[in-house]
This record gives structure tokens, sequence and C-alpha cells, in this order.
């Protein structure tokens, strides 16, 4: 198993990208200005998108894991190596629905919540988002620090 940089040709993981991120556009937004890395265990498993938002501050924009290797500790590996790879980083934050499944993953991994923005789904995506049956409002912001 490893974990490698994309430097080129990012929109070739797209299909893994909407697993997190179901529409393109907003993908667009932060895909080329993140790093984005796979993990490769006979095939690529998993990928992330991470932005440097601050000094010391690391944003999570895009986690996915195939859906037949999840929970195969594919993510919390990807998350781990995130925090290896960027000594510099004291916090990551991460974004996601409001949603039980998420939340106990990002919490398993370290991640407490820290604020909200309201609304956020329903403001910026072109179609309702729904997640384990229930529709996403709000984005929930979670934060490890180091």
């Amino acid at each position: 198993m490893n974990i490698q940089k994309v430097t080129h040709n990012k929109k070739a993981y797209l299909d893994l990208l909407l697993l997190a991120d179901e529409q393109e556009n907003m993908v667009d937004k932060y895909l080329e200005r993140g790093e984005m890395f796979v993990l490769n265990d006979n095939g690529v498993k998993a990928e992330c998108v991470i932005t440097k938002e601050a000094d010391g501050v690391y944003e999570l924009k895009n986690i996915a894991v195939l859906p037949d290797c999840q929970r195969k500790g594919y993510g919390k590996r990807t998350i781990d190596f995130l925090f290896s790879h960027y000594a510099d980083c004291n916090t990551m934050l991460v974004g996601t629905g409001d949603v039980p499944s998420a939340l106990n993953f990002y919490h398993k991994c370290g991640f407490a919540e820290s604020h909200r923005i309201k609304n956020f789904f329903t403001d910026n995506y072109d179609h309702p988002m729904f997640e384990d049956g229930k529709q996403l409002v709000d984005m929930v912001y979670l934060k490890r620090e180091r």
C-alpha cells in the first residue's frame, strides 16, 4: 500500500472525486489549487484533495474511498498520511454533511466539531443533496489539531 501525489491530470480521478462531492463545478473550485493524493493498494482505493488555507492550517476538501473498500482503514490511513506529510500542519479542517456516518468517521480520525455554515448545501448546489437518506442543508466543519 502506498500514497502518491498526483500532479497532472487530476480529473482522471473524477469518478472517485464525485463520490465525496457530487457536483463537478464545486470540485473544480478547489481541485487545481489543492494537492491531490491517491492511495494505491493493488489499484487506487482512495483519494484526497487538501488546500493550505493559512500558515499551519490546511483544509481537507475532498476524501473518498471506493464503496467496496470502505470501512477497511483506507480513509483513516489517508488522513494520518496527510498529518505526517505536512509537518507544518497544526490544524486540519474538513467540512461535511450533518449525517452520523460522516461525523462518526471524522471523530474516529481525531476531529472535533468546530462550526457550521448554515444552508451551505442548499445555497451552493444546483440540486438537493442527500446522504444516508437525509437531505444535506448545513455544512459541519470539524478540526483536528496537532
